[in-house]
Formats: structure tokens, C-alpha cells, sequence
């Protein structure tokens, strides 16, 4: 693949495309040679779309031509093997509807159809996003996605070929989804940048339900800049998601509860001068307690870059006494199983790879009805504790994972059961941040001694993606994480 355009971020090939040093339909052809030739060794392509590219790349040459020219058009993306691309197998990463195609674009693929960008791949997932409860990372038709910075190691989460193939240089943005962590934990495992939408900010019309109160659709890219670049793209209101429309929050100053509105638009991120405005929460002990060691020197130094920032610091930490992880897995494992429900009563149910996966699935069926609503009313609880907490700060800088990615056979729960003690902290802002519909935004800032990436997380209260990527922006300013190429990978 071109040098060039390898590792080029969305402004750079931007520059490209406008002075004509590349073509749209070069451009396409580069990357697909690309997820061709080294995708397949990653398990990071579910299947390529040749024809769509040329498509889109041609329409992408006519807007150039008069001029109508947006930041994305002639851009190649790739897309998570749960969201529809009208044509193209949509498999779910499931045996059962590995040669299914669908008659329609999700909505995310509309839109940035129309902002001009160029799809050139469906990405792979694991099988039905990993709900619920899947135990081994190769549960997926394409087996394992591994992170290009080790191939033996997972590439992470159901967004897993997502991060994979930003993280090697063969695609600069594609989209992922998030029900607990699956856009931060790729994002986090490959070193790229990963934004997590506000729920109800991107519509889900045309994606693979696995929850429909916590799923959420959002980019994997270079930097926070690329990433909200494609979220003002795809974000806005819905009639296929009735998630976008539901009247919501405008948050008003510090100590105020929040006022009915309307939905705020995308504006420009806060320019950085603003920055030193914001009052910051974090736990000492998520960096410098960090239960990894091979991970808490690259977590301390990050800390210390972001509190170069002049803003006002404080201590804050969601509450330490709430089942965040209990609660998510409930409500997630339910709507899972009732979503899925035809699959699971059918022959075919028999193909999901993970035995795991289909016991947990087949358990939910069986949760009663008052127990889900308790969990549905424990959720209220949280949602209010991030309330309190958001009144006190602007924004909560934490740790993404607290490890680098694990190896891609190994057990995940026996992982997740030995992992050392440490104090709580945001450690269980994950699936406590998405049992409350936050954004977040994921950037890398270091390596385990094993050289393996980790990242920051950043999570705000509703609709403040843009001071999020403000602050990720601040960041990959005065750092180069972002920058680096995993060494197994040209240049």
C-alpha cells in the first residue's frame, strides 16, 4: 500500500484527494488491495465490496468535480459486520447468516454515503456482537481479530476488526458499536481513537439489535479530530430509531439540573484557551494503583501530560457500591435474548461457536419479568449518581483498560477472575457509563512493557462530545501515541 495514504489521517488524505494527487478510485483501489493482502491475516475482513467502492468513488469524483466537497468525501471506510450494507453479506458474525444479504443501507451507511465517503469493507465482529457472554475472542466467523502490534493478541471487543484495521493502516476510519465496551476496548487494544456517542445521538436503523437501551454506533480512527469528523456525519435524528427523536437534556451550568430541550447540534470542539475552564475529575488510584504492572508506568506518565493542562483537578469517582456490572449484564442479556429470540428457538442456534454464549442466551429467555424491571430501576440509580457527579465536574479522565489485550485464546472470564485487586475507583465506568447513555472518548498514551498500547478514556455527561475531543485533541498535541506504527506492519 502507498506510504502516502497508509497512515494518513482523514485530513491528510483530505490534502490528497483536493490537490489531485490521488483520485477517489486510486484511492478505493489502495486500500482494498490492502484489506485483501493483509486484512485476512489480522481476521479483520468479513468480506470486501469491490464494486460498492468503485460506486462510491465515482460519485465522490463528480462532487470534487463541481465542487461540492465535504471532509469525508473520497474517504474509504469500513463498516462493522453488524450494520446493513444494501447487497453485501451482513453475517452478524454468525454461521447461520454467513451468505444473508439485506435489502437496505443502514441508516450510518447512508449518511455518509451522502457526506461522500467510500465503503470498501464489512469488518469483522464477534458472532451477535458478543451477547452474551461469549468466554473465547475467536467466537466470530473470521475467528480471532488480532491487534497488528502482536498478532497473537486479541484486537478486542465485538468492534474487534474495526480497531484491527485502523490500527494496520488499512482503512483511516470505520464504525464500530458499543453495548459494555466494545468500542473502547478495540480502541484501546490497537491504539487508535475511539468515540462512543451519547445513546440516541446515532441512529442504530439498520444495525444488529443486541440491546436497545444500551447499543450505540461510533468511529474508530486516528485522532479525536477524524473521529468526531465522522460522528457530525452520521449523528442527528431518526424515524428508524426512536432512540434520536425522544425529547432530551440540555445541560446548563455547574449546580443547575439540567432543562428539557431540544437536541444540541455537533458544533466545532471548544477551543483549547477554553479548556483551562473546566474543572476535571479523576481517582489517583486508576493510574498510580493500576492493577497491571506492566501497565502503570505508561498510565502515570499520561496523567501526568493531561495535568499539564490548566484546568482545575479534583478527586471524583462514581460510587464504589453499585453492581454496575450486574445490572448491564441483566438488561443486556434480556434484550439480547428477545431480540434473538427466532435464532435461539431454531436449529440453527446450535452454530454460535461459543458454548458460553449460547447458555447465557438461553438463560435470559428465562429471567423474570420483575427481575429485569429491578434492574431497569437499579440502572435509575446509577443515571442519578452520574447526575450528582456531573454537577461537581465537566469531565471524568480515567484509564480505558486497565491491561493491554490479552492473548487471542485466551479465556476471558478466567482472565477477567484473576485479574490483581485494586482499589475501585472509575474502574467500572465501562458498564457504568453505558448503563447511563455517556459518550466517551478513547485515545492511546503509552505501552505496557510488553509493549502492548493503553489509552485514556475521557467521559462527560451527555452531548459533550465536543469537549471530550477537545481534550483528546489537547492531548494528542503534545504526545505522538497516536502517531506510532505497530512494528509489524509496513510503513
Amino acid at each position: 500500500m502507498d506510504a502516502r495514504l497508509r497512515y494518513a489521517t482523514i485530513g491528510d488524505l483530505r490534502a490528497l484527494l483536493d490537490r489531485r494527487d490521488v483520485s477517489p478510485v486510486e484511492l478505493a483501489a489502495e486500500v482494498t488491495a490492502g484489506l485483501r493482502d493483509e486484512g485476512a491475516s489480522l481476521n479483520a475482513v468479513a468480506c470486501l465490496l469491490p464494486d460498492r467502492a468503485r460506486r462510491d468513488a465515482a460519485r465522490a469524483i463528480a462532487r470534487l468535480g463541481r465542487g461540492d466537497v465535504g471532509p469525508l468525501t473520497g474517504i474509504p471506510w469500513g463498516a462493522k459486520d453488524l450494520i446493513a450494507v444494501r447487497g453485501a453479506p451482513t453475517s452478524w458474525g454468525v454461521p447461520a447468516y454467513r451468505d444473508r444479504r439485506l435489502p437496505g443501507d443502514a441508516t450510518v451507511v447512508r449518511r455518509l454515503g451522502a457526506a461522500g465517503s467510500v465503503l470498501v469493507a464489512k469488518l469483522a465482529t464477534v458472532q451477535l456482537a458478543g451477547g452474551w457472554g461469549y468466554r473465547y475472542p475467536d467466537a466470530s466467523l473470521t475467528g480471532a481479530a488480532r491487534t497488528p502490534w502482536n498478532p497473537d493478541h486479541w484486537a478486542g471487543g465485538s468492534s474487534s476488526g474495526s480497531g484491527a484495521a485502523v490500527a494496520a493502516g488499512l482503512v483511516p476510519f470505520a464504525l464500530g458499536s458499543e453495548t459494555s465496551g466494545s468500542i473502547v476496548a478495540p480502541a484501546a487494544f490497537c491504539g487508535v481513537t475511539g468515540l462512543r456517542p451519547t445513546l440516541g445521538l446515532v441512529s442504530r436503523a439498520g444495525v444488529m439489535p443486541l440491546s436497545w437501551t444500551l447499543d450505540k454506533v461510533g468511529p474508530l480512527a486516528r485522532t479525536a479530530r477524524d473521529a468526531y469528523a465522522v460522528l457530525r456525519a452520521i449523528a442527528g435524528a431518526d424515524w428508524g430509531d426512536v432512540a434520536t427523536l425522544a425529547t432530551t437534556f440540555r445541560r446548563l451550568p455547574r449546580g443547575r439540573r439540567p432543562a428539557l430541550g431540544g437536541r444540541p447540534k455537533l458544533p466545532e470542539p471548544p477551543p483549547a484557551a477554553s479548556l483551562s475552564d473546566l474543572t476535571i475529575g479523576f481517582a489517583p488510584s486508576d493510574f498510580v494503583e493500576a492493577p497491571f504492572p506492566e501497565a502503570r508506568a505508561a498510565f502515570g506518565r499520561a496523567l501526568e501530560v493531561m495535568q499539564r493542562l490548566d484546568a482545575t483537578w479534583v478527586e471524583a469517582a462514581i460510587p464504589p457500591d453499585l453492581p454496575y456490572g450486574a445490572i448491564t449484564s441483566l438488561i443486556g442479556a434480556v434484550e439480547g435474548a428477545t431480540a434473538h429470540g427466532d435464532l435461539i428457538n431454531s436449529p440453527e442456534f446450535e452454530t454460535i461457536a461459543d458454548p458460553m454464549q449460547r447458555a447465557s442466551l438461553r438463560a435470559a429467555r428465562e429471567v423474570l419479568a420483575h427481575e429485569y424491571v429491578d434492574a431497569l430501576r437499579a440502572r435509575q440509580v446509577v443515571q442519578d449518581a452520574f447526575e450528582r457527579l456531573f454537577a461537581d465536574v465537566d469531565v471524568i479522565v480515567t484509564i480505558a483498560r486497565p491491561d493491554g489485550a490479552p492473548r487471542h485464546d485466551d479465556a476471558l472470564d478466567v482472565r477477567a477472575a484473576s485479574a490483581p485487586d485494586a482499589p475501585p475507583g472509575n474502574r467500572a465506568i465501562v458498564p457504568a457509563g453505558n448503563l447511563a447513555g455517556l459518550p466517551a472518548l478513547v485515545i492511546p498514551c503509552g505501552m505496557t512493557t510488553g509493549n502492548l498500547p493503553v489509552a485514556l478514556q475521557f467521559v462527560g455527561p451527555p452531548w459533550s462530545e465536543p469537549i471530550l475531543v477537545a481534550l483528546g485533541d489537547w492531548f494528542q498535541s503534545r504526545t505522538d501515541w497516536h502517531l506510532r506504527r505497530p512494528p509489524a506492519m509496513p510503513a
